[in-house]
């Protein structure tokens, strides 16, 4: 059984995926105030928000537990709308050798399309796949759509 994993889901947002994908790459931070029962905190700690080697300190709540995680920003393609992040630190890392996660947002008139993958090496064998961490996504996802079509 290989350690080795990946996970694609899409979802399908009604606001402007331009939007979503500012939130993502310049505004994190807004994301406390749009989701705070999901992420408390975000801050830059290294670089600039939005470009490559940037780090991000992440404070967030993920299967009823408050976590942290820290992240590099490794890939950008603006005309792609696609990031790629690698965490560097953090609760995520007690299971998992390697973590990335790369969010791409296809915008076709009103109809936009996120993306996440996420890509991992477990420990061992008894770790599960990180469906949980998916699902934490898509809500993040659902709740930014929400908050720019309301």
């Amino acid at each position: 059984m290989s350690l080795e994993g990946k996970l694609v889901s899409e979802i399908n947002i009604k606001c402007d995926g331009d939007v979503f994908h500012e939130i993502i790459m310049y505004k994190p931070h807004h994301m406390c105030n749009i989701c705070p029962d999901k992420i408390q905190n975000v801050d830059i700690h290294e670089g600039e928000l939005g470009t490559i080697d940037s780090v991000r300190f992440w404070k967030f709540t993920h299967d009823g537990k408050e976590m942290v995680a820290k992240e590099v920003i490794e890939e950008i393609d603006e005309e792609k709308k696609l990031v790629k992040k690698k965490m560097i630190e953090g609760d995520m890392l007690e299971y998992y050798k390697s973590f990335y996660l790369t969010i791409h947002v296809e915008t076709k008139g009103e109809n936009n399309l996120v993306t996440w993958i996420l890509e991992y090496e477990k420990k061992n064998a008894n770790v599960p796949d990180p469906h949980t961490f998916m699902e934490l996504c898509l809500n993040i996802t659902k709740d930014i759509e929400s908050y720019h079509i309301n």
